[in-house]
Parts: C-alpha cells; structure tokens; sequence
C-alpha cells in the first residue's frame, strides 16, 4: 500500500488538521498581488494559515461523507480544547461545557421527543373515535375519556355512555335499525377519506420527505449518506401533523417506524444549537443513532428495546460512548411520555398483558409452527411489497399519489366497516387479541360456555368449550387476517407516513389467536391425548390464546424486519411478559430462519435498495473472487482517469476539468508523465477555494498557477499570483493495490466509511474505487441492474 510521505518541517497547521481540512486564500499582510517582493518580482504566496474559508469541508447534496476526515476534526478539536484548558479557569470552564453539551442534547431530544408522541398518542386516539361518534360533554374527549367522565356508567358497559353518541344518533336520533348502520358506515368512510386527503396533500405540498417510513432512509443517513431537508424542521412538522391523520384514518399502517423520523428530525434540528455537532457530520450521526433509540422508546414504551434497536437494526457505526447516551436519551423520553401519559392507564407500554397459567415445554411446537408462518408471511410480504412499490415508480400510478392514498382508503374503509375486529384500530386489536379471558371480561372473544369455576388461589380459569361468539369471531378474525394481509401490501409504501411494527403485528396476533383457541379447545375435549395427558388435567388452565397471539405478533415482525434480540426485548417490554422469554426467543429465530431461507433482506433493506440508495450492508457477506484492478475505473476502454498535478495546471485549466466532468474529486499527482501519487482533493472544496480567491484576493485570473506542494518553485517575473491549495487536499488518501481482493476492500470500505479508495501499482495510480462502484459491482454479481444505483 502507498502512502505520501509528509515532512513536518514546515507543516504548520495544515499538519495539526491531517485529512481534507482546507483553509483561506488571502493574502500575505503588508503585500499586494501583481507585485513583487522588492528583490526578484515574483509574487508572493497566499497565506493559508487563518481561519477557514466557509463551506470547504461541507458536502453536497445527495453524496456521502467522509468519515476518516470527519473523525480526524473532531479528534483535533478536542486535542486544543483539553490543551488550552490547562492554560485557564475560564478555558477549563469551557472544557467541561463541551464534555457536558452531549448529555445535555441527550436531554433535549428526549425531551422533546416523548412530547410530541405523546401528543401524537393523544391525537391519534381521539380523531379515530371521531370517526364513530363524538362527545357531547366535551368535543375533545375520545369514547374512553368521555365515558370516565360520565357518572352514569358501569363497569359492565364501560363502552357505553350517555355523554357519547354516535353520529346516527346525532343526525337521525337513533342508533337501530339499518338506516342508521348506513349512516355510521357513509361518515365513517367519510370521516377516513378527509383524514387521508388531508395526509396526503399536506405531504405533497410541503413536504415530500415526510411520506414513508423514514427507517430505510435514516439508515442510510446514518451510514453517511446526505439527504438534505430529510430531518428538518419542515418534515417534523408535517411529518407530526400528517402521523396523526395517517393513523387516525384507518390505514393499515402504524406510527412506530415513523416516530424514528419524527425523533431523528428532532435530534438533527436540535444539533444545531452545539457547534461540535453542527459542524461535524460523523458527530451528528451519533445523536442521530440516539435519536433512532428514542424513537422506539416512546412508540412502544420500550427504551432498553429502543437501544437495542438502534444498535442491531438502524445505527451503522455506535461506540460504546453513543450506546451509554442512548440508553440515558431513551430513558427521559420514556418519563416524558409517562407523565403525560397518553393512555390513560398509568403505564408505558401499549400492551399490558398478564397471564396467569405457565407455558409447557410441548407447546414450543406450535410456537416454533408460528416462527414458520411469520418467516413465510415475511417473505411474501417483502416481494409483493416491493414489486407494488416498483409497479408504482416505473408506472403512471407513481404519478397520481393522492388519487392513491383516497382509493386504498376508500377500499380499507368499505371492507372493514363491517367487520367489528377491522373498524377499530389497529392497537386497540392486538390489545385485544393479547388479552387472557377473565370472569369480568365482555369481549366476544370471551364469551365461552358457562362452566362451573371454583376459585382457585390464582386467577386463572379452566379451559372451557368454545360457545357460538367465539366461533363467530374467529371467522370474522380469520376474515380479518386475510384482508389485513393483502391491504397491509399495497398501503406500505404510499406517499403518507406509514410504519409497518403495528400491522405486522396484527397480522400474526390474529394467526397466534386463532391457533390459540384452536389448541385449547383441542386440550379441552381431548386431554387424555399423549401430548395433554402428563400436564393438561379436566378444569386446568392448560392453553393461554393470548400468549400464542403475543409469539404469533413477534414471528410475524420478525419475519418482515429480520430483527432477532432487540424485537425479543421489545415485546417483553411492550407486554410485560417477562417469564415468557423462551417462547419469544424461539418463534423469533425460527421466523428468520424460514424468512432467510426464502430471500437474504428485510423490508428496510429491500426498500433501501429500490430506491437506489448507497448503503453497504453489514449483514451482506461479499463472496466473489475478484480483484480490485475488475472494478476500478477507468476500465480498459475508457479514457484516462481525471486527475490534476501538483504545479503544473493553472486556474482555468483546473476549472475546465471541473466544467468537463461530474466526480466528487480528483487525484493529485505528481505528473502525467510519472503518475506518481501525492493525494486526494474534492471537488467542492476546489471549486469553493478557487471561487474565494477570486472574489477576496486581487490579481488572481486564470492564468495563476495552483500549487499543491510543500514548497513552491520560483515563478518567472510580473507572473500572476499563484493558488497554494495544499491545506484542501487529503495528503493521505486510502490506497490499495490493483491485486487487493474486493471482498477485502468492501471490508475496508464499511468499516472505514470510505466514500472513495485510489488503486496503485509499485506506487503508480492506476484508478480509483468509489462506494457506488462497489454498490454496482455487487448489483452485477447479484444479476440485479446495476444502473439501480442512483446517487454518487
């Protein structure tokens, strides 16, 4: 490998600053341009040795960053900051606030991020009440709210009150008989029409990022990648707005991938406040890893899942400093969302459960059967998801969005009105299907055959045989299964915000409930089978339904995100099931198993790669023999690599070559002739160098020399003034002989966060790799199209 030998004789700062740091073209004090120094005429130098000039060292649009580079600042930074503190109280003072601003923007996020879910919470609860009825003692109460509030309610009717009415009773004074049915079903669609309508213009008027997800793009965020107005104070704002309306209008969709975007936007705005994150994009990155943690946090109530999260699914690079900040960035935004307390209950999670009776170890073969379906429905999922997200960029569907949005929700409203387990909402559905049947229980998924229950020291109630309601819900949930699962497809992806944990989790909740009752009536009639006999006895509670809904929701996540420790923590946390890990843990490596098996991505993955996004994943392993040299460019029929010598170009030859081509930057060699390698500079730093001497320094025109050496030869009388742009290049460029094997080159390139790496051979430059190069390399050796790639 060949690196530039640097003398540190005369390095002055551009030593202390390594890698791509560049500083100001001014002139030497107390001389002018166009003269010369008295003795010889030749015009003196321009000093790069003040402050820096502004915008070299920022990114473009659209590009990766340069972690080596953004690491190297920081480090130096912090090396004066710990040096000058030495030197004063004041400068110790300022040493201490440095240290101590990470925590405080830790506090910060967390703060404002538990708000705004808890607003969201709130919001997103009463406006999907609105679409059934409405409060009369008080507009903004939600149907629970309003029905607390009133004096005439009872424990056996919680659902029903006075105070709440429906809007058939409100329009035409009754709430029986068709005709009013068919006026709650008309401002139900209604009601689900306006609210997406309302998402979706919001979305495309003001701001497009805000639509999706947002988990593949902070991805690829995170992994250096520049998205600019992707966080910003625009998409928070509508992002916020639209979530609510989004989930508020019935749409098989959840708030919890997008309350990431919404924590991140938070975490990136408030960046701002901090020099050392606003001017770092490798710091940044870190908040941002943080703020991915918080995001899960307040969604599920869930901060150590949170971290894990980040950790095992979104962050590309989180030292052990990032995990400890998360973990306290997690923790005050699950207290903010706890004293706002959005539920009403006086807890965090989304889910509590409480299960009375233990699992049996026989039962882990029906867990382990939902770890396989899960694994299969991901599978599914993801390829049809992708191939309607595809039909929708290359076709003309792409370019009626809102016409979209309202025919998915005019279907989603027309189907699931009639059907009690598809009109509620998506959480208030799993909340049910995790539920374990109690005596004061009213739901029809409750309602067995009187027995006789003696009471026991424990809660729990024998198994019972099945009465008529709860045949007529599981058709009606096996209904609901089939129609959220194709629904579920086609909404993912639409120009709304759209999270994917909740109706994932629907689905294998209503799989892992079906096959719950089916197990414990089969225990009931038939325990004195092999597999009940030694631990199912007449009037036991041998099955729990809700606990095979709980495993069937995580083996269906599992299956679709590819998600294995921080979804097992996740739904502990959710559930409060603590004692019912195993069960958890096997549904869950089963479903990624089966869902590996049938296509290597998740859904974040895929989409990352339909969108053509820039991302090197982790998980991918490189198995190809090839060379660096099979990859490089220019390749044998191109022409010769751009490059610039270190003093033999002038201004306008150098911003001829900038006019002619496209790259992010060029080598700087020592001549055409020797090709011999000197270093790296970028393009914006050249153009943003050259356009501010021109405009601060007189005597600069095109015909002055730019210098990248350490020392200038003499230049010949009333010459113009030379450009010494040595302090803007990277004088120790990543390089690689034309024989390195590529899978040891990707390796470098992830772990390293390259955004380019030179090729040489006995020190001469040969070509160069770019991260796009390999990303099309692997698409080719995939048989995928490898001009999917679409950003630099």
């Amino acid at each position: 490998m060949f690196y530039v030998s640097r003398p540190q004789a005369t390095y002055g700062k551009i030593r202390k600053y390594g890698i791509g740091v560049s500083f100001p073209i001014r002139a030497v004090r107390g001389g002018s341009y166009g003269a010369g120094d008295g003795s010889n005429g030749v015009p003196k130098l321009m000093d790069l040795l003040d402050e820096p000039v502004p915008g070299v060292g920022t990114y473009e649009d659209f590009n990766t960053i340069d972690w080596v580079r953004e690491k190297s600042k920081d480090r130096d930074r912090h090396r004066e900051i710990a040096t000058k503190s030495k030197e004063s109280a004041l400068a110790l003072m300022k040493s201490i606030s440095d240290a101590f601003s990470g925590w405080l923007l830790m506090l910060l996020v967390g703060l404002m991020s538990g708000a705004l879910a808890g607003g969201i919470d709130i919001s997103a609860h009463w406006m999907t009440d609105l679409k059934e009825g409405v409060c009369l003692n008080g507009f903004w109460f939600n149907h629970e709210h309003c029905c607390w509030n009133s004096n005439e309610t009872t424990f056996q009717e919680r659902d029903k009150c006075p105070n709440w009415k429906s809007w058939a009773e409100l329009i035409v004074g009754t709430n029986e008989g068709p005709f009013a049915y068919i006026m709650n079903y008309l401002m139900y669609v209604c009601w689900a029409l306006l609210f997406s309508f309302l998402a979706v213009s919001l979305v495309r008027a003001f701001a497009p990022y805000a639509c999706g997800s947002g988990i593949p793009e902070i991805k690829t965020i995170l992994s250096g990648f520049i998205i600019r107005g992707y966080l910003g104070k625009w998409t928070l704002m509508i992002k916020t707005i639209t979530l609510v309306l989004a989930v508020s209008s019935g749409l098989s969709l959840g708030k919890e991938g997008p309350l990431v975007h919404v924590a991140c936007c938070c975490g990136n705005i408030l960046c701002h406040l901090f020099t050392k994150y606003r001017k770092n994009e490798a710091k940044r990155r870190e908040v941002l890893s943080a703020a991915a943690a918080v995001g899960v946090s307040v969604a599920f109530g869930a901060p150590i899942g949170g971290v894990l999260f980040s950790l095992e699914e979104v962050s590309y690079y989180f030292p052990l400093k990032t995990l400890w900040r998360s973990f306290f960035a997690a923790l005050v935004a699950a207290f903010t969302l706890r004293s706002i307390n959005p539920f009403g209950n006086s807890r965090l999670v989304l889910f509590y459960v409480e299960f009375h009776s233990p699992w049996h170890l026989l039962e882990l073969i029906p867990f382990v059967l939902l770890g396989i379906f899960g694994g299969i429905w991901g599978a599914f999922f993801i390829r049809a998801n992708i191939a309607w997200c595809r039909r929708r960029k290359t076709t003309r569907l792409g370019h009626y969005p809102v016409l979209e949005v309202l025919f998915v929700t005019a279907v989603t409203a027309l189907l699931a009105f009639p059907n009690s387990y598809t009109r509620m909402s998506t959480s208030e559905l799993i909340s049910e299907l995790f539920n374990d049947c109690g005596l004061l229980d009213s739901s029809q998924l409750c309602n067995y055959a009187n027995v006789s229950v003696t009471k026991s020291s424990s809660d729990a109630l024998p198994d019972r045989p099945a009465g008529q309601d709860v045949y007529t819900a599981m058709w009606q949930l096996s209904l609901a299964l089939v129609f959220k699962m194709l629904i579920t497809v086609v909404t993912f992806g639409m120009k709304v915000p759209s999270g994917l944990f909740i109706p994932s989790m629907a689905v294998g909740a209503i799989a892992g409930r079906l096959l719950g009752v089916g197990m414990e009536q089969l225990a009931y009639y038939h325990h004195d089978w092999v597999i009940f006999r030694g631990w199912c006895s007449p009037g036991a509670d041998c099955i729990t339904p809700g606990l095979y809904a709980m495993v069937g929701a995580t083996a269906c996540l599992g299956g679709v995100t590819r998600m294995t420790v921080s979804l097992v923590v996740i739904m502990f946390e959710l559930t409060g099931g603590l004692e019912y890990i195993v069960p958890l843990m096997a549904a869950t490596m089963t479903s990624k198993w089966v869902a590996d098996a049938l296509g290597r991505e998740g859904i974040y993955e895929a989409h990352i790669r339909l969108n053509g996004y820039p991302f090197l994943e982790s998980k991918e392993e490189f198995s190809h023999k090839t060379l660096a040299m099979d990859v490089m460019r220019p390749r044998r029929s191109d022409p010769p690599l751009s490059v610039i010598t270190q003093d033999g170009m002038s201004v306008e030859e150098v911003e001829s070559l900038i006019a002619e081509t496209s790259y992010s930057g060029f080598p700087v060699v020592v001549s055409h002739e020797s090709q011999r390698l000197v270093g790296f500079v970028q393009r914006r730093d050249l153009v943003i160098s050259i356009e501010n001497a021109r405009q601060r320094q007189e005597g600069v025109v095109s015909a002055s020399r730019i210098f990248f050496t350490e020392y200038t030869p003499p230049q010949p009388p009333n010459s113009p003034p030379p450009l010494k742009l040595r302090g803007i290049m990277d004088l120790s460029p990543f390089t690689v002989t034309d024989h390195t094997a590529m899978d040891i080159v990707v390796d470098i390139f992830r772990k390293l966060g390259l955004r380019q790496c030179l090729v040489t051979h006995n020190g001469r430059l040969l070509g160069i790799i770019t991260k796009k190069d390999i990303l099309k390399h692997m698409a080719q050796m995939a048989n995928r199209d490898p001009d999917s790639i679409l950003f630099n």
